[in-house]
């Protein structure tokens, strides 16, 4: 998927929405539970309450990997289910892998050369050699770590340098000459949202994946005020704010009432800012 692709995409449906599928047995309704593979019966459920609204799906393969092999083949159907159906989503598999040489373009392979996703977040700790292997296949997109919205994200990503700044945009500096804004978005919580300003000037033209508007808190105004750009630059994901906003036999009613809502508010922005 190009960034043209996507940006059309963003302005058809007046959205620029990424849904979380975030998907812990524990937390889906009783009657799924004696589906066959009750994740992907949520999922495919979730998806289809939410596909008008949604411009991207991110499953977070935490939630499928602790589960072995029946976790994988859920989140590989989860994948073939929205290819078939909604073949015009974009799918980011939320993995943070971030290994080198040989292992890093195996986790590349795994992913793309199976068509298991269109992008995969990347942990960018070990450099260069943890992401070149992803930025070799055409159409596909390394999603890199930059400022993340966790408390302890201070820990090292606020870390001030003795050359001036901070550690996370010498991360993005640095990466951004490793692809193009073709080929490369990065991660910044809806948390930091005003540090997306400083953001912008250096990396202008990039998307960027914001998690943690919703549940963690973050302003999806605030995000849009700092961070977007000409093409809406945005993918704002939402995760437990939609998929478990009701845990009752009316989840995905009300999961598509609160897909509906944030891009009811997110096409104001978008007219806010011209597009």
């Amino acid at each position: 998927m190009t960034s043209s692709e996507l940006f059309e995409q963003i302005r058809r449906k007046r959205s620029f929405l990424c849904v979380g599928l975030d998907t812990d047995p524990n937390k889906i309704p009783q009657r799924l539970l004696s589906e066959d593979d009750p994740v992907f019966a949520f999922n495919r459920a979730i998806v289809d309450a939410t596909a008008a609204y949604a411009v991207c799906y991110k499953p977070n393969l935490a939630f499928y990997e602790e589960n072995g092999a029946k976790g994988w083949e859920s989140f590989v159907k989860t994948v073939r289910y929205i290819r078939d159906n909604y073949p015009e989503i974009m799918i980011i598999a939320d993995a943070k892998r971030g290994d080198i040489g040989n292992t890093s373009q195996m986790y590349a392979r795994a992913f793309f050369s199976q068509d298991l996703a269109d992008g995969v977040t990347l942990s960018p700790y070990m450099g260069r050699d943890t992401v070149d292997p992803f930025l070799r296949f055409d159409g596909k997109w390394a999603v890199v770590l930059a400022l993340t919205s966790n408390p302890s994200a201070a820990d090292f990503e606020m870390q001030r340098l003795e050359e001036g700044g901070y550690l996370y945009e010498k991360v993005i500096d640095v990466s951004s000459g490793w692809g193009t804004a073709e080929n490369m978005m990065y991660v910044v919580g809806a948390t930091q949202a005003r540090m997306l300003k400083g953001i912008r000037e250096l990396i202008p033209n990039h998307f960027l994946l914001v998690p943690g508007v919703g549940a963690q808190g973050g302003s999806l105004e605030e995000v849009a005020r700092y961070g977007m750009n000409d093409r809406c630059g945005l993918l704002v994901n939402s995760s437990r704010g939609i998929i478990y906003a009701d845990r009752s036999e009316l989840f995905a009613d009300t999961a598509a009432k609160k897909a509906a809502e944030m891009a009811a508010q997110m096409a104001e922005l978008l007219s806010a800012h011209g597009l």
